[in-house]
């Protein structure tokens, strides 16, 4: 069972989304806040798997409130739901932690699908979020492309899964190798390309035309 906790500023919308996931037979709702203040408060008390939060809340910001769970409660993976579809919002969750982001108007199918893969211990970007990221990097500017650092066949295979979301098991089975070795593969990426974890290998695939 999956436990999640959401949090936004609208009681509407915790209510809905509530019952929406009430309605799946692997996820509980474990708990709701109206901001992340509220958020952290209840983390210290109940086990949770997937905290869904707002970006734009009062006393604590997505943002920030990312950057709490990440410290304080590690094991938590953080999924963003938000109505921006902004470059810089996408980028800055990415860097502080957040395993996901999706937008709000995007269906059920989406939220539920997302929620899985994070606490499996994947990532999750949006159809609509990963095209946004490419097209700032199509826009006229220096591109992240003209340098380019050089990955073996292999590399850009386990580097294209990671992407997509993709955890150690799935990857393994679809390049039929073992766990061990996509392991070794996603050190030796995050090594070679100067990033921290994965979440920033799926920015640098995005960033330089991997996810096509």
């Amino acid at each position: 069972m999956i436990n999640v906790i959401i949090a936004d500023d609208h009681q509407i919308v915790l209510d809905g989304l509530k019952l929406l996931l009430e309605r799946e037979k692997d996820i509980c709702p474990v708990g709701e806040a109206l901001n992340g203040l509220e958020l952290l408060a209840q983390l210290e008390k109940k086990q949770v798997d997937v905290a869904v939060i707002d970006i734009d809340m009062p006393r604590m910001n997505g943002i920030e409130t990312t950057k709490e769970i990440r410290k304080r409660f590690p094991d938590v993976k953080v999924l963003i739901l938000s109505m921006y579809n902004d470059n810089e919002y996408i980028k800055q969750l990415i860097e502080v932690g957040a395993s996901g982001y999706i937008l709000k108007n995007k269906g059920k199918e989406e939220l539920v699908n997302a929620i899985r893969k994070i606490a499996e211990g994947g990532d999750y970007l949006g159809d609509a979020i990963i095209k946004t990221l490419m097209d700032e990097m199509k826009k006229p500017k220096k591109s992240l492309n003209d340098n380019k650092i050089p990955l073996t066949k292999r590399e850009i295979e386990v580097l294209k899964l990671i992407a997509k979301g993709c955890t150690t098991p799935q990857i393994a089975e679809a390049l039929f190798i073992a766990h061990s070795t996509v392991e070794t593969h996603r050190r030796n990426l995050i090594d070679k390309l100067g990033v921290a974890n994965s979440k920033e290998l799926i920015r640098y695939a995005i960033e330089n035309g991997y996810c096509r």
